[in-house]
């Protein structure tokens, strides 16, 4: 029996997640958007091969921004929910991740001075990695992850605004040429650090949550906790990222523009994805402490909304592929056409991932499976993509992509059936 005082609980409750998801729906929008300015206009004025080489190195910085992460992206906002009404404890939550990402941080810039120093490759555009080097300390001053556990994704939704502005203008301002193609992730890692630097100030006079500094056992617990999600987002990295990097190793830096500047087309349209997935996280772990069947309730609605909704994004992709190509890239990008058409049916692969994955096997504590899940499709990506790169460059890393998530939906669900987490029959056979 429904009383009124439950009612009032579910009403806010709903209320909470509706306001989430139109506060990061209106953030990813304007992700959309922007792109839609500044990437036909990089694009053609760095041509592919200048284009091609930014996308390279922003794909080994991305492989940082992760290994610093440590998969506190996934594992913060649980931490910061369960615990959202005690200020001590989130201070003491905050303090120790955001040491810890410090420390991974400084071992990465060393790694990444390592790899400078040893291939002559990476060091006659030093400069261009150690700009883009940048992002890594912003992702580190800006924990989204936050704001996602405190439910109050407004605050992620207005800082992104300023860092997105910023890149836009300084864009239109400081590229002008080919040659300004070292400036472009500077302009990115500059935003990125002012909006971090506002998010600490706000964290602090805003939620109360001061710095203690934590004792060497609680990082050392700390680390050993968060080991599976730290696997879990290196490994969705490395099929999400090794894409660019595979094929700038085997490929010439055209070719890498071709398929950059379709899969950024594509990863445009996935923040829609993430705008929702995003919104919902926080609620559902805590949820499924609680009351199992409503967990998988909850998630139930969701999955059909994702995925019809998905479908149809994907379909209309696919066919306005050579549309998009032509508008946004321009003629020079012809052969990016073929790369939009395959990775068009990504969106709805992902949104299926997406919901028995993260949602659900994280919800119910099966993050160690789903670890090893997304390892072996880091392991079946790498493998594919290098094959398929060398005879079929663009074409083939694009394919690969495809088999890997498909492999990584397929699995996801068929494990979280056989366990009675049906989320489509929404029952829980252990409660």
């Amino acid at each position: 029996m429904t009383t009124a005082g439950d009612k009032k609980i579910k009403d806010r409750t709903h209320g909470r997640i509706i306001g989430n998801f139109l506060s990061l729906s209106t953030l990813e929008v304007v992700n959309y958007i922007m792109p839609l300015f500044t990437l036909p206009y990089l694009v053609r004025v760095l041509g592919p091969g200048k284009f091609g080489i930014v996308a390279f190195a922003q794909a080994l910085i991305a492989y940082l921004v992760i290994l610093t992460d440590y998969g506190y992206y996934l594992a913060g906002p649980k931490y910061i929910s369960i615990n959202r009404n005690n200020v001590e404890k989130i201070s003491q939550i905050f303090s120790r991740i955001f040491v810890l990402k410090t420390i991974f941080m400084c071992l990465s810039f060393l790694l990444l001075i390592g790899i400078l120093l040893v291939f002559e490759r990476f060091w006659s555009d030093k400069w261009l990695y150690i700009f883009a080097f940048g992002s890594v300390l912003g992702d580190v001053l800006f924990p989204t992850w936050f704001f996602q556990g405190m439910e109050r994704m407004k605050y992620i939704t207005g800082l992104y605004l300023i860092a997105k502005s910023f890149f836009l203008v300084s864009i239109f301002i400081f590229i002008r040429t080919q040659e300004h193609y070292t400036y472009v992730p500077l302009l990115n890692s500059l935003g990125l650090i002012i909006v971090g630097i506002i998010s600490l100030i706000i964290i602090r006079r805003i939620f109360r949550v001061r710095f203690i500094l934590p004792r060497f056992d609680d990082l050392k617990k700390e680390l050993v906790t968060g080991w599976h999600y730290f696997v879990s987002t290196i490994s969705i990295s490395l099929y999400t990222h090794s894409g660019v990097f595979i094929l700038g190793l085997v490929a010439s830096d055209v070719f890498v523009g071709y398929y950059s500047a379709a899969e950024k087309l594509i990863r445009a349209v996935q923040r829609l994805l993430w705008a929702g997935s995003q919104s919902i996280y926080p609620y559902i772990n805590k949820l499924a402490t609680e009351s199992k069947n409503m967990a998988l309730s909850l998630l139930r609605k969701i999955s059909f909304i994702f995925v019809a909704g998905f479908f149809v994004v994907s379909v209309l992709i696919y066919l306005l592929a050579e549309v998009f190509v032509k508008i946004v890239l321009g003629p020079q990008y012809l052969e990016s056409v073929i790369v939009l058409k395959i990775l068009s049916v990504l969106p709805l692969i992902i949104s299926i991932s997406n919901i028995f994955g993260i949602q659900t096997m994280f919800a119910f504590n099966l993050k160690r499976v789903f670890s090893r899940i997304l390892f072996f499709a880091a392991l079946l990506n790498i493998l594919l993509a290098f094959i398929f790169a060398v005879f079929y460059k663009h074409i083939g890393v694009s394919i690969a992509v495809v088999l890997t998530e498909l492999f990584v939906a397929s699995v996801s669900f068929f494990y979280v059936k056989n366990r009675g987490l049906n989320v489509w029959l929404s029952s829980y056979k252990s409660e």
